[in-house]
């Protein structure tokens, strides 16, 4: 899809200085968001998990944001992965140690390998990479004082991602490597 609109582009307006390549890519990356929140949204409205599913969305993005994290490899598969991910975890209920159990585990992950696989992602310098780790782990502790079961499910998702990611091979890149750390 992102590829039609982007041809369509180039054809209405052949002197945009964007070449299709770019505008395919940036297209991509919206649609997969617009999916990802738009499916959860959806769901989330029928299955009457709505505000669970909005705390889910945001608290993983932010999280995602500055820690990393895997990538699959089509935009479908992660629309699809992601939308189911974030429904079951919209169902996440736990008490008191269940949420400090995940949100330690959490912060434990993200002090450990954050940020990975993050250096063909961000448009941060990787001189300012190790601040993301800080970032990351202030928003954990966050959640130690609200003590959301489902703020903490995103959170220990998102940082189980940091290890696939971490295997995968991101640990490769020059700035900052989980490798060296540990």
């Amino acid at each position: 899809m992102s590829g039609w609109i982007a041809a369509r582009i180039k054809q209405i307006v052949p002197e945009h200085p964007a070449s299709h390549a770019v505008l395919k890519f940036a297209l991509a990356v919206i649609l997969n968001i617009v999916s990802v929140i738009g499916l959860t949204l959806l769901i989330s409205l029928a299955t009457g998990r709505t505000s669970e599913a909005v705390q889910i969305l945001i608290a993983f993005a932010l999280l995602r944001q500055v820690s990393g994290g895997i990538h699959l490899k089509s935009g479908m598969a992660c629309i699809l992965f992601t939308t189911v991910l974030f429904t079951i975890l919209s169902y996440v209920q736990a008490g008191q140690p269940g949420v400090h159990l995940m949100n330690v585990l959490s912060l434990l992950l993200v002090l450990l390998l954050a940020p990975v696989g993050i250096d063909k992602q961000t448009r941060i310098p990787g001189q300012y990479w190790s601040r993301l780790k800080w970032i990351g782990a202030v928003l954990i502790a966050v959640n130690f004082i609200i003590a959301s079961p489902v703020i903490a499910a995103a959170y220990t998702a998102q940082s189980l991602s940091l290890i696939l990611a971490w295997r995968k091979g991101s640990r490769k890149h020059e700035n900052i490597s989980a490798q060296s750390r540990l």
